[in-house]
Formats: structure tokens, sequence, C-alpha cells
């Protein structure tokens, strides 16, 4: 019965207008032989509710019905010359007999057979395979082997009705029963937030822009690259310079301590690793004290705010010396307008792709960002503009590709970059790009292009983020 059972299914795919038709057999847990089916239909449709909902359907499988009829014929008159016929002598089991009526049946009205607990399912729509589960190891909604070929041995696979193998003694118990409707398996997949935060900002998918420049849509964790070990050092600036001048390197490390009334002590390190185990390779000592946590090193250079003023100045590396010194106009200073946590960051220096910027506000702009772009030589100003975003609202900001950002909080441990101002288009938009503030009180911040890293110094700590810029 076996061998009429694999001839049959070859006939489904023949009469069927299919390429192909496929066999799995398997070892369930219990230790029985199952036996699986599929045939793939050329009608795009849901499976209907009775073979004579689609005539179509109907009348191929009468056909398929008279087409067993000859095959139990010719294998009547074969005689012992099949398979079971080997075992038996000719003679037929009446168990297999009964079965084949009993899937005749089945084909005519358009029922599903079921075998110990496995439904199979005879489906209008291509490609469907039952039952659902993987059986020897292959997962469901893989193809079989190339070629129809089959994979024979206890593990089961996939056998086209060509290369069909005979099984075991046991005739399959087929029990017709009801398709009423479709079975269907979903698989859920449960992604991170982390990744989606990587992939988007805001729910606008973006392309990874590895090189040159592009909007920020994710800040990592934080990574500590060194602690102060005084008082001095609770708040502070840490910098590397993007674009050194010789004998410096993008290597050299900088420290500033900003707690004190006479701040002028630069530390230089060779390696962000010799800052991490506290021992300067040499102590700058300013000619004028500098003010808050606003510096950047840029091309060889000190910029900072001298204390006490509304001005920017230029202290070169090399010469030990400031070679260049400017006001900005109007611009607030000594706590008229800081960011939200104080510190007297009134005046605040950036560098990203596109230049030396100065962050600041003034009386005219009623408290509100004011960005101008610098000229590192001569601290002449380039261009201005002014924002919506006030200053005093935000923890921190800082620049990438000619883009302001800013911090919601600097206590706040699950804070956010809150604000973007886009100084191409003059136009600001929210934003809600998890940030953390792992030791509760960020008074720096500031982006470094070549690393493409932001620097930070979080209560004693200088950190680091990684983040990650899109095209739009």
């Amino acid at each position: 019965m076996l061998g009429v059972w694999l001839l049959l299914w070859g006939s489904v795919a023949l009469g069927g207008r299919a390429d192909t038709a496929f066999l799995r057999r398997a070892h369930d847990s219990s230790g029985h032989c199952t036996y699986s089916f599929t045939v793939a239909s050329p009608v795009e449709t849901a499976c209907p509710e009775a073979a004579g909902g689609v005539p179509e359907l109907r009348a191929e499988l009468a056909a398929l019905a008279a087409r067993l009829s000859r095959l139990e014929s010719r294998e009547r008159g074969m005689g012992s010359s099949g398979p079971r016929g080997a075992e038996s002598g000719g003679a037929r089991d009446p168990q297999q007999v009964a079965a084949a009526a009993r899937l005749e049946a089945a084909l005519l009205l358009g029922v599903s057979p079921k075998e110990n607990g496995h439904r199979c399912v005879l489906c209008s729509g291509r490609g469907h395979r039952a039952p659902d589960q993987g059986i020897g190891g292959q997962q469901p909604g893989t193809e079989p082997p190339e070629g129809g070929r089959s994979r024979q041995g206890d593990e089961g696979g996939w056998l086209s009705p060509a290369h069909a193998v005979p099984g075991p003694a046991a005739a399959p118990r087929w029990e017709p029963q009801p398709l009423s409707y479709q079975e269907l398996q979903s698989e859920r997949t449960e992604v991170p937030v982390s990744r989606l935060l990587e992939e988007t900002a805001l729910g606008r998918p973006g392309k990874e822009d590895s090189a040159g420049c592009g909007q920020l849509v994710w800040v990592g964790e934080p990574v500590v690259f060194g602690r102060a070990d005084s008082i001095a050092g609770k708040y502070g600036v840490w910098m590397k310079d993007p674009e050194p001048v010789p004998p410096f390197t993008r290597d050299n490390t900088w420290r500033v301590d900003t707690v004190g009334t006479e701040v002028r002590q630069l530390f230089q390190y060779e390696e962000a690793e010799q800052l991490a185990r506290g021992y300067p390779a040499k102590v700058h000592i300013l000619p004028r004290p500098l003010e808050s946590t606003g510096a950047v090193i840029y091309r060889g250079g000190l910029f900072f705010q001298p204390r006490h003023s509304r001005s920017v100045a230029r202290y070169d590396l090399r010469g030990e010396t400031i070679t260049a010194e400017r006001e900005i106009p109007g611009a607030g200073y000594h706590g008229q307008y800081p960011y939200s946590w104080g510190g007297y960051t009134d005046i605040d220096l950036a560098v990203d792709e596109t230049g030396l910027w100065v962050i600041y506000s003034t009386e005219k702009a009623r408290g509100a960002i004011v960005l101008s772009k610098l000229d590192p030589e001569t601290l002449e100003i380039r261009r201005t503009w002014e924002t919506n975003i006030r200053k005093r609202g935000v923890a921190n900001s800082f620049l990438i590709c000619g883009t302001l950002y800013t911090v919601s909080s600097y206590s706040a441990p699950n804070a956010t970059i809150n604000f973007a101002y886009d100084t191409a288009t003059g136009t600001s938009r929210a934003l809600s790009i998890p940030f953390e503030n792992r030791f509760r009180y960020l008074s720096m911040l500031d982006y470094n292009p070549a690393e493409r890293q932001l620097f930070a110094w979080d209560s004693f700590n200088m950190v680091t983020y990684p983040v990650r810029l899109a095209r739009a």
C-alpha cells in the first residue's frame, strides 16, 4: 500500500500541473514512524470548505481517485512483485484495503488525513507544507534538496516520488477529518530595544554613514577612562585634538580640573592610558585663568573663556603663549546665561567636522542659544545663528556636522538628546535619543570628529560615548 501511496502523490504532481510532490518520514518522540506530504497547487486561493467549493479542485480529485483505482488494480495484477507483496505473498492485507478506501474518500471529500496526532493539510496555496513541525532536523519553511533528491536514512528528509523508498511494514492508519480551515503557524522574534535605537531615531530609519557627515541617531553607553582624585576634579574638561599639529598627535590627551577661583593648570598626557594612571607628561600654566568647562583643543591650540570676561582666547600649545583673543559681542558671562547645571557655563566652545564654534546667549536673544562660527587663527566671527532653544533649559550641548544637539538633563540617569538645530536650514526639531548620565552630574560634553565620540565629564569621571550617524 505504501508503494501505491507514493505513486498516488506522484500522480498528484502530474495531474495537478505542479512541479513535484514531496514526502517526508521520521520517527516521532514515541518511536512511531510518521509520514507527511506536500503538494503545491496551481490554485492561489484559500483552502475551500469542501471540495465542491472549487470545481477545478473537485475534478482534479475525481481524476486522482480514478488513478488510484487503476494503480490498485495494477498492484493486484503484479502479485508479489511489489515490496509489500513480497511480505504477504501477494495476498492483500484487509487493513491496507480499508486504509486505501478511507484515503480515497478523504480525497473525494476534500478532507485532510491525520496520523498519530499530526495534521497533513491539503492547501491550495503554493509552497505550503505539513505538518508544521520540522522533522529529522529540517526546520519548517526550508526547501527540499536540490533536484528533489532524497536524504535517505532513519533521520528522515525530503523525498520526491521518483526517489521515494518503502517505509516500515506497519501500514499507516488514516482517519479522515473535515478540512474547515487552513492551519497557519506564526513565529515571533524578540528584538532588543537597543538594537532598534541603533537603527532608527524617532522611527525614521537611516543609512549608517561610517565616513563623512550625517544626523545623530544613537548614543551608546559611557566608557570611563579616568577619575579625578580630588575635589578640584568634581567638574572639569578633558580633550583630544582632532587636527593636531607637530609635535602633538591625536594620542595626546589634555585635562583641566575647573573647581577653584584661579584655574590655570592644563595637564598634558601622551595618551589616554596615561591619563587613567594619573601621571601627566607636562603641566602648562596658563597666563590667564579660565572660566568653567567650555574649553577645547583644536589645531595645536587651547581655546577657552578667560575668567570674568565675554572673550574667547587661544593658547598656543607649542609656544605656550596666548596668540589671539576676541570679545563675543553681547555674550552673557559669569552666570547670566549658563546651562541648567550652572557652573558659569555661559560661553561654551565646540569643534566638529566643519570647524570651531562658540555657543552662548545674549540679552537680544532673550536667553536662547546663539551659535557663531569662528576663525581658529584670529577668532573672528564668520557667521552667527540665533536658535529658539532656551540655554538655561538644557544641560549641555555639542555640534556634529554643523548641527547643534542638546541634552535634556545633567543629573537624570536616563536623559535624552532632546533638540537639534541645523545651521544649514536654520530649523530646529525635537529628538528623543537616549543618553545615560551614569554618575549623575554632567558638567562637560564635547564631540571629537576624529574619533567620532562624545567626551564628557560626569562627577569626577572622564568618560566617552560612542555615537552613530546616518544619512537622512
